[in-house]
């Protein structure tokens, strides 16, 4: 048992089971994929397609959106990223003209980020390099497990409270 598990258990009122040895490398290995995978997969977008993994996010999540717009509190809502953030990414991909921000028709506080023509011909152009990183990085090394299951436990440990 790490000793900040030690610690831990011993200060909380009611303590918890430790983690198994084989619990132990599963929490420990997806807290390494977390971090890995994702900057892999941002490495070879940029080395290829100079497209960071933020900005494909985005102009995928647009793509699948009706009329290819979505708010921007919901753009950065599916990319998982601060208000903040998505604004800079949009700004980003709105000087190269492959998003748009539009005022938001039902309030006009709000601004719309819109998937531009040559925004989604730049998506197409890049979905192969994203894909063959995501087969190398990730697929490739799941071999025979059962996908179906894999996706609904990464669904529910990724929206756990």
């Amino acid at each position: 048992m790490p000793a900040a598990q030690e610690r831990s258990t011993q200060e909380t009122a009611s303590p918890q089971k430790p983690l198994s040895p084989d619990e132990e490398a599963v929490a420990r290995a997806i807290g390494r994929a977390i971090i890995v995978v994702p900057r892999a997969i941002d490495a070879d977008l940029m080395r290829e397609q100079r497209l960071t993994l933020n900005e494909y996010a985005a102009l995928m999540h647009l793509s699948e959106a009706p009329d290819r717009h979505l708010r921007m509190s919901e753009l950065a809502a599916e990319c998982d990223v601060s208000l903040s953030g998505m604004t800079r990414i949009v700004g980003r991909l709105e000087a190269d003209r492959l998003v748009e921000r539009v005022q938001c028709a039902e309030d006009a506080r709000g601004s719309n980020a819109v998937l531009t023509d040559l925004g989604l011909a730049r998506l197409e152009e890049a979905y192969p390099t994203h894909l063959a990183s995501v087969r190398r990085h990730v697929m490739d090394h799941l071999g025979e497990i059962d996908l179906v299951r894999l996706a609904a436990a990464l669904r529910r440990f990724a929206t756990a409270p």
